[in-house]
């Protein structure tokens, strides 16, 4: 019995040979001398492959990619942990120019960011390192911006750009110049809109940054639900506001007649006498 396998096994190993002979003269190498490079596993390490999963922090944004919204992430604040702390290091201010509006409420919207000055054609600079997620432009919002999102889990927005000098999907370092400051879209002159968000909701980067020395106020940010989106509020309030833009031939009693409401609580509301004279286009709150 022990012969006929010993014979078995000389046989087999003469018959891997014919084929290993035969395969070599055809061309074809059917017993590999070496291990080769796993085709599968060279996709996988691929960092230029979108389709995997190589974006920053997908496992906070839930491998979430895309270049359609600023916020397609639509997390509720009160889902999100008490806290998260998100590394700060190696901080660049966008540009050194002085704020010229902060982060909070305006007359009929609220503004996400705090605005720095610039002049057309300065450098705008990543905040931090990470991937150019969106690059796109609204002709009455941004105007020409950039948002990318950071390996510390923020992400932030650049707006009223003259110009982008990245692409989408480009890797960029903290401090890389990444456009050129501009007056684009809705803008009342040239400055950087500037925000920072997490999972989609804004946080004022005041909070963050120190504007005034351009440094951030510590390595390490903490955020905290009620004090890092503390705004929510201030915004629910301002969009149950009601707003009439006045049109040519327009009283106080008729616009106060069709909206529901008195001549006296119009006045009251927007801090008006009963025989102010209305302008043309002019905004008046009804709710």
């Amino acid at each position: 019995m022990q012969f006929f396998s010993q014979k078995f096994f000389l046989i087999f190993l003469f018959s891997i040979s014919v084929l290993g002979l035969k395969a070599q003269h055809s061309g074809y190498n059917l017993i590999p001398k070496k291990d080769t490079v796993n085709i599968y596993h060279q996709m996988l390490n691929d960092k230029s492959d979108d389709l995997m999963e190589n974006h920053p922090a997908d496992d906070i944004y839930n491998n979430i990619w895309t270049s359609d919204k600023i916020n397609p992430y639509k997390v509720p604040i009160d889902s999100l942990p008490d806290t998260v702390k998100v590394d700060c290091r190696n901080f660049c201010i966008p540009v050194p120019g002085m704020v010229t509006s902060d982060f909070g409420p305006r007359r009929y919207r609220y503004h996400y960011g705090t605005d720095l000055r610039l002049s057309v054609g300065d450098t705008v600079r990543a905040a931090f390192s990470g991937k150019v997620r969106i690059i796109d432009y609204e002709a009455r919002g941004y105007g020409h911006y950039v948002v990318i999102r950071h390996d510390n889990g923020l992400e932030t927005v650049y707006a009223h750009l003259s110009l982008v000098l990245v692409v989408l999907n480009q890797v960029v370092k903290s401090g890389q110049i990444i456009a050129l400051g501009g007056n684009t879209g809705r803008s009342t002159g040239p400055h950087l809109h500037f925000e920072t968000r997490y999972l989609g909701n804004a946080i004022n980067p005041a909070s963050i940054i120190n504007f005034h020395t351009g440094k951030v106020h510590n390595d390490v940010y903490t955020i905290a639900k009620r004090k890092s989106f503390y705004y929510q509020r201030e915004v629910r309030v301002q969009q149950a506001n009601k707003y009439y833009k006045v049109r040519k031939g327009d009283t106080l009693s008729e616009i106060a007649a069709r909206n529901g409401t008195s001549v006296k609580a119009l006045c009251r509301l927007n801090g008006i006498k009963t025989n102010k004279k209305l302008q043309l286009g002019q905004r008046l709150r009804v709710k």
